[in-house]
C-alpha cells in the first residue's frame, strides 16, 4: 500500500534500464519504497541496474520483459502481480527513432510505432486491469510533449506519443472510481547519456531536462495525485500556444 504522503512501497518498472525509470526508483526507495521490480529484456545492463538498486536497501528483481511480445505480456506480468500487491507501475520503455532514416525504412519506423504505442497500449491494460483487480495503485505513463503537436524533426516518434497519450488520458477515464491513478507525464527533450544536447532542435535545447528533473515531477505528480504532469512546468504553456498556431506559421519555424 501506499504511504500517509501518496508514495508507492512497492514499484514495478516496465523498461528497468530506463535512464528516467531508474533515477526514479532511486528517488522513491529514498523516500519509503522497498520492492522494486525491473522488467526489460535480459542483459547486463539489467542485472548491474539491479545491483545497484539493492544497494540502497531494496528488494530488487528482474523480470523478462519484451514490450514487442504483446503475447506474453498477461502471462509475465501476471506473474509479477501475483507475487504480491504492486503500489506503482511506471511504465517507462520507449524509443526515439532516428526520423531521417526510419522515413526511408519503413519497417524500423513501424517497429518505433509498436514499441511506443501498441506495446505499451498492451502493457498499460494489462498492468491497469490488475491494478483495478487488487484496488489501489498508480499506473505511471511517460509519454512526451512531442505528442502534442507533430514537427518535422521527429514526426514518426511524435506521432506514436500522440497515440500513447490520447490512450492513457482514455483509460485514466476509465479508471475514475476503481481506486487507480492513471498519470501521464510529457516531457520534454531529456538530456541522457542516450540523447546528448548536440543533436537537439533548438526548441528541445531551450526546454531541455533530466532523468533525475522527470523523476522529482512524477513523485510531485504522486503526491498531489495529478493526472498529467509536464517537465519542465513552463512547458504546457509553450506546447500550448504551438498547437493552436497556424500550420502556414507554424512550418517556417526552426523546431
Amino acid at each position: 500500500m501506499k504511504d500517509a504522503f501518496g508514495l508507492p512501497q512497492s514499484l514495478l518498472v516496465l523498461g528497468g534500464t530506463s535512464e528516467i525509470g531508474l533515477a526514479t526508483a532511486r528517488r522513491l526507495i529514498a523516500r519509503r519504497t522497498r520492492t522494486v521490480r525491473l522488467a526489460a529484456r535480459p542483459s547486463a545492463a539489467l542485472d548491474t541496474e539491479a545491483g545497484r538498486l539493492r544497494a540502497l536497501g531494496a528488494d530488487v528483481r528482474t523480470v523478462a520483459f519484451d514490450a514487442l511480445d504483446t503475447d506474453s505480456h498477461p502471462e509475465v506480468l501476471g506473474k509479477v502481480f501475483a507475487e504480491g500487491a504492486v503500489d506503482m507501475v511506471l511504465l517507462a520503455f520507449g524509443i526515439p527513432g532516428d526520423q531521417a532514416h526510419d522515413e526511408a525504412d519503413p519497417p524500423a519506423a513501424v517497429r518505433v510505432a509498436q514499441t511506443n504505442y501498441t506495446g505499451a497500449l498492451s502493457a498499460g491494460l494489462v498492468c491497469a486491469g490488475a491494478l483495478q483487480a487488487q484496488g489501489h495503485g498508480s499506473l505511471v505513463v511517460l509519454s512526451s510533449a512531442a505528442g502534442e503537436r507533430a514537427r518535422r524533426v521527429n514526426f514518426i516518434y511524435g506521432s506514436s506519443k500522440a497515440g500513447l497519450d490520447a490512450f492513457v488520458q482514455g483509460l485514466g477515464d476509465a479508471m475514475q472510481g476503481t481506486g487507480v491513478q492513471v498519470m501521464s507525464v510529457r516531457p520534454g527533450f531529456v538530456r541522457s547519456r542516450k540523447s546528448p544536447a548536440p543533436e537537439a532542435a533548438p526548441l528541445d535545447t531551450a526546454l531541455a531536462t533530466t532523468p533525475g528533473a522527470v523523476a522529482t515531477a512524477i513523485e510531485r505528480g504522486l503526491r498531489q495525485r495529478s493526472e498529467t504532469v509536464w517537465v519542465p512546468g513552463s512547458l504546457r504553456v509553450v506546447m500550448s500556444a504551438l498547437r493552436h498556431l497556424p500550420r502556414p506559421v507554424y512550418r517556417r519555424l526552426p523546431l
